[in-house]
């Protein structure tokens, strides 16, 4: 099984980061995407890639640090970038919902790293909140410039009727422990509707733990338990779902 969005450089795993990571593969997990945030967590990420054959690396600004991006910001992602084992440019967007960066910024940083992504012929993982039609116009307009790029929308947060639109763009969808909550009518709806050849799994740990670890550190070893819920919505085996999206996971970052 594939966890495609981990942050297995945060200071909560500080304590048993190499322990937890190297018993990986005998939990089932063969392959994790570390994703970066801001400047340190993509550095972070592509030295976990470095070190274990099973990490691949994501690198980006997230909205929340957009406020720190610059051209040397963006010089040094384009040189982590020649790393072979850096799969996208991630996790950037829209976060309307903290605003930890003017919106403005966030706009302006969205569209560089989507430039960037371009330069570099990589996808893009997006992280949309309380943005979504912002979110879209900006994908639609890039689309426009740029009809060849590929791009995931993590944690997918907005409505089965969005999620329609985005994936008319060939938009993959990512879905993480949200979708085992009682009270998730919207995620349910999304991870029964979208169509199998789109849909990755994540865990974003160590947050938004599943059900029945919620309120615990996230780990890619609970991945399991949103494999298990989406298969129920869908009514298909485990196996089924894995298969389809370990295969999504590896054709959206060119594995």
């Amino acid at each position: 099984m594939i966890d495609s969005h981990v942050h297995l450089d945060d200071p909560k795993f500080d304590y048993d980061r190499e322990n937890l990571i190297e018993k990986l593969p005998e939990q089932g997990i063969n392959c994790v995407y570390n994703i970066g945030a801001d400047m340190e967590s993509s550095v972070a990420s592509v030295q976990l890639a470095d070190k274990y054959d099973h990490i691949k690396a994501v690198i980006g600004i997230h909205p929340h640090s957009a406020k720190t991006y610059n051209d040397e910001i963006e010089a040094k992602l384009e040189e982590l970038a020649k790393n072979e084992k850096v799969r996208a440019i991630g996790e950037i967007g829209l976060d309307y919902y903290y605003d930890n960066s003017p919106r403005d910024v966030q706009v302006e940083v969205f569209k560089r790293q989507i430039e960037l992504a371009h330069r570099l012929d990589l996808p893009i993982v997006i992280h949309s909140r309380s943005a979504s039609q912002e979110t879209f116009d900006i994908i639609k307009s890039a689309l426009d410039k740029y009809p060849d790029l590929k791009f995931l929308i993590h944690c997918f947060s907005q409505s089965a009727e969005m999620m329609r639109e985005y994936v008319k763009m060939g938009c993959y969808i990512a879905l993480g422990g949200v979708v085992t909550f009682k009270n998730a009518k919207e995620p349910k709806k999304v991870a029964e509707q979208v169509p199998l050849d789109k849909l990755l799994l994540e865990t974003d740990c160590p947050y938004l733990a599943p059900e029945p670890m919620r309120g615990k550190r996230n780990e890619p070893y609970y991945i399991k338990y949103v494999a298990e819920k989406i298969a129920e919505i869908r009514n298909i085996s485990v196996d089924e779902l894995v298969e389809a999206t370990d295969a999504n996971t590896r054709r959206f970052y060119n594995d």
